[in-house]
């Protein structure tokens, strides 16, 4: 019997302890999945908004790192985001799309979705991102 191909790594220890997987990565897009668990409720069994608005600033974030020429990721800083909440999640598996919406040499624009299990719409988000122009030797984007 054959292994499974490993997941991709998100090279990001604190989305990494959520447990947000990384579904596809491409220059201009990211998708994410994040299979919901007790640690991502707040007191009311809700999932807490704090962590919608990470997968969405991850998603937004990395879809923008990989550059289109020769693929290599690239690191960057949010400057501002703005989320939109639209319905309550409590379980399931969400799912994540960050797509770039313009870019200049150093500043980009992405805008994310976030998707209850049902396939519907539970929050959006809007932000713009920095890229580094320097990256220290041994750490990984993000």
């Amino acid at each position: 019997m054959s292994a499974l191909p490993a997941a991709p790594s998100l090279g990001n220890p604190m989305l990494e302890e959520l447990g947000v997987e990384l579904v596809q990565w491409r220059a201009g897009y990211c998708e994410m999945a994040l299979p919901l668990a007790p640690r991502h409720l707040n007191r009311r069994g809700r999932v807490q908004g704090g962590v919608a608005a990470t997968l969405l600033d991850a998603a937004c974030g990395y879809a923008g790192l990989l550059s289109a020429a020769d693929g290599v990721a690239a690191d960057a800083a949010t400057i501002t985001l703005s989320v939109s909440y639209l319905r309550k999640l409590d379980q399931g598996r969400l799912r994540v799309i960050g797509r770039v919406t313009g870019e200049g040499r150093s500043i980009y624009f992405s805008s994310g979705e976030l998707f209850a299990p049902d396939g519907s719409l539970a929050a959006t988000a809007i932000g713009s991102f920095k890229k580094s122009t320097t990256t220290r030797a041994g750490e990984t984007p993000c």
